[in-house]
């Protein structure tokens, strides 16, 4: 019992024995006088507010064509009206090309941008996106403005202080601050409030009060980089409360780059895979010790994973040295990436080791072309344009991998009042298997006393029947 309580005693005489961090007070003036405002000083005038008017159509009144309250109810309501909109953007060279968010200046028919000096400029949309919220604008008759270098948003790691500058609430322009507080985050786990157009797309979290207003403006590092461009908050109160969304840099580096090669609509790298999480469960029946990755569970015949060799039932684990954990985060690395590059997967198959391939990026295949056709019969299909199932097609309307047959790609007539309508695939007319439009425009010619057609819409099958 003596040596027990000799042993304690001299474990109780060793503690006060380890470095202990002392407060101290300031030793010099650049502690005393640490601040944000170079940073501050460097960044706010590229940062400005964005001013778009467009034209929107007001809902009809259920009394317009009442002959008693339509003369209280009727005028005016259903005619388009302008609404405007405040919003923030970033300068992203001297020549004012400018990025905010789609849902600031999409479908405007007039923008005017202020910059922090007062300086006013006409603007126009080179490109706008409603899936990623990303817009790009350039301002008329611009030069040598002050401007941001884009950050690497790969770079970031939580904990990393970071500025949010924007106009919220329309008060002028605001610089809040913050960490990275996470990474990775996907816009379905954001609930109802993510990106005004309901955007699904990728990004960086932030606790730097972002309010509306602020959407478009800049999210900064520490060097006065741009490492994402403002775009959401989940609110119940309309105002923040400490968790903002951001686009990562290296997205947006993307779009300024299509854009400055003219195009107007931003284009994906094509995946042509399927892809599922991996939980706990399939973790286990895969042999993982811990889950990760995603496993693929459909590959179309043109996809570039299986040029390169990838195939049904392996499981991507990261992309150029990025963990890779969800479709989501799969297609925004593809994206970043960017077309006509070549990016690394690391994978793994069965209880091999993991492998690494090479996988050239680039837009959907137009393999074999897909031209519109327009069937003219006399026909419940009259005034449907359709159009051969390819890879192309498959991306542009959101069909699964699989799908085969003539694809609607507008309906009129006839055809609208039967509800056929855009990304509904054909693939059956009275029995007879459609593989193409030329077939569907020579079956619809015939001569019948009804119709069936056998529809995929949505990933699901549906059967309409039609009297002639």
């Amino acid at each position: 019992m003596r040596a027990i309580t000799v042993i304690l005693t001299a474990g109780l005489l060793l503690w006060p024995l380890v470095p202990q961090a002392e407060p101290r007070v300031p030793e010099n003036q650049a502690e005393i006088t640490l601040s944000f405002a170079p940073v501050v000083r460097q960044s706010t005038p590229a940062v400005v507010n964005i001013y778009a008017t467009r034209i929107v159509e007001r809902r009809r009144s259920p009394f317009a064509d009442d002959p008693f309250f339509s003369q209280f109810f009727g005028g005016g309501l259903g005619m388009p009206r302008a609404q405007n909109s405040l919003g923030s953007g970033v300068i992203v060279s001297p020549d004012g090309i400018v990025v905010s968010n789609h849902h600031v200046v999409g479908n405007a028919r007039e923008i005017r941008v202020v910059l922090s000096d007062r300086r006013e400029y006409a603007a126009e949309i080179l490109l706008s996106d409603a899936a990623a919220d990303i817009a790009v604008i350039r301002l008329q008759d611009a030069h040598d403005l002050p401007y941001l270098e884009l950050g690497d948003s790969e770079a970031l790691e939580v904990g990393d202080l970071v500025l949010a500058i924007g106009n919220p609430f329309g008060v002028g322009q605001t610089v809040t601050s913050g960490i990275i507080s996470a990474l990775a985050r996907s816009g379905a786990a954001m609930g109802p409030e993510r990106g005004a157009d309901g955007s699904s797309g990728y990004f960086v979290q932030t606790d730097a009060p972002i309010n509306p207003g602020n959407s478009g403006g800049a999210l900064v590092d520490m060097s006065g980089r741009l490492v994402g461009v403002n775009t959401s908050i989940l609110t119940r109160s309309g105002g923040s409360n400490g968790i903002g969304f951001a686009i990562p840099s290296n997205l947006v580096r993307q779009y300024i780059a299509q854009a400055a090669e003219g195009r107007s609509r931003f284009t994906r790298p094509w995946s042509g895979i399927a892809v599922q999480e991996v939980d706990h469960a399939l973790a286990e029946a895969l042999g993982q010790e811990v889950p990760a990755g995603v496993l693929i569970t459909q590959l179309h015949p043109d996809s570039p994973f299986a040029a390169a060799g990838l195939r049904q039932g392996d499981v991507i684990l990261a992309l150029d040295g990025q963990a890779v954990n969800g479709a989501a985060e799969l297609e925004y690395r593809l994206a970043a990436r960017g077309l006509d590059a070549e990016a690394e997967v690391a994978f793994r198959r069965a209880e091999r080791a993991q492998d690494v391939a090479r996988v050239r990026l680039g837009p959907a295949p137009d393999t074999p072309r897909s031209e519109p056709v327009t069937i003219e019969a006399r026909s419940p299909l009259n005034g449907l344009v359709v159009a051969d199932v390819n890879p192309r097609r498959i991306e542009e309307l959101g069909l699964p991998l699989d799908a085969e047959g003539a694809a609607v790609l507008r309906a009129e007539g006839y055809a609208a009042r039967l509800g056929l309508r855009r990304g509904d695939v054909i693939e059956a007319l009275n029995g007879i298997e459609i593989h193409t439009a030329a077939t569907l425009e020579r079956e619809a010619g015939r001569a019948a006393r009804g119709w069936v057609l056998d529809l995929l819409r949505d990933g699901r099958r549906v059967r309409l029947q039609v009297r002639g």
